[in-house]
C-alpha cells in the first residue's frame, strides 16, 4: 500500500521528540523503537560507538488522515550534521477548528509561534509554529465549526 510519510532527523533527540509527539496525537508507535546497537558493523566502517548505541535508528509514528512520521538519530560521531531550516514543514489539516487548537497549543508549548491561528481570506484556520525541537509545524483548518 502507497503512503507518503515525513522523516525527521536529530541529532540525539529522536526519542524524546517522538515520546512528545505521540502524546500530543494520542497514537502509538509502529512496531518496536530501533536501536543502534542492532546495526551489525559495516565493512570498513568502525563499530558503533558505546555512548550512541541507545540512540534511535528507527522509529515510526502515526499522526493524522494516515500520515506517519518516522526518524532516526544523527549523530555527529557518525559523520552526521543535522541543520533545522526553514524549508520543512509538516502540514496538518485537522477536521475540526478544536482539534486544530489543541494541536497547535501542544506543539507550540516550548516552542516558537510563528503565526498565530487566524482566519485567513481563502476560508482557512490557518497558523504555523516550531516546536521545541526545531521541527516546523503549518495548520490549516477549512471547516468552520
Amino acid at each position: 500500500m502507497s503512503r507518503t510519510s515525513t522523516y525527521l532527523n536529530f541529532p540525539r533527540q529522536t526519542e524524546d521528540a517522538f515520546q512528545f509527539y505521540k502524546t500530543v496525537f494520542g497514537t502509538e508507535f509502529v512496531g518496536p523503537i530501533h536501536r543502534l546497537s542492532g546495526v551489525p558493523t559495516q565493512p570498513g566502517q568502525p563499530p558503533i560507538r558505546e555512548e550512541d548505541k541507545d540512540l534511535v535508528m528507527h522509529i515510526e509514528l502515526p499522526i493524522l488522515g494516515g500520515h506517519v512520521l518516522l526518524g532516526t538519530d544523527a549523530p555527529e560521531s557518525m559523520g552526521f550534521h543535522v541543520n533545522f531550516g526553514n524549508n520543512i514543514y509538516i502540514n496538518l489539516e485537522p477536521d475540526t477548528r478544536a482539534e486544530t487548537e489543541r494541536l497547535f497549543a501542544a506543539l507550540s508549548a516550548q516552542g516558537k509561534v510563528g503565526m498565530p491561528l487566524t482566519e485567513m481570506f481563502w476560508g482557512g484556520y490557518f497558523g504555523s509554529c516550531t516546536d521545541r525541537f526545531g521541527v516546523q509545524w503549518m495548520f490549516n483548518c477549512a471547516n468552520k465549526i
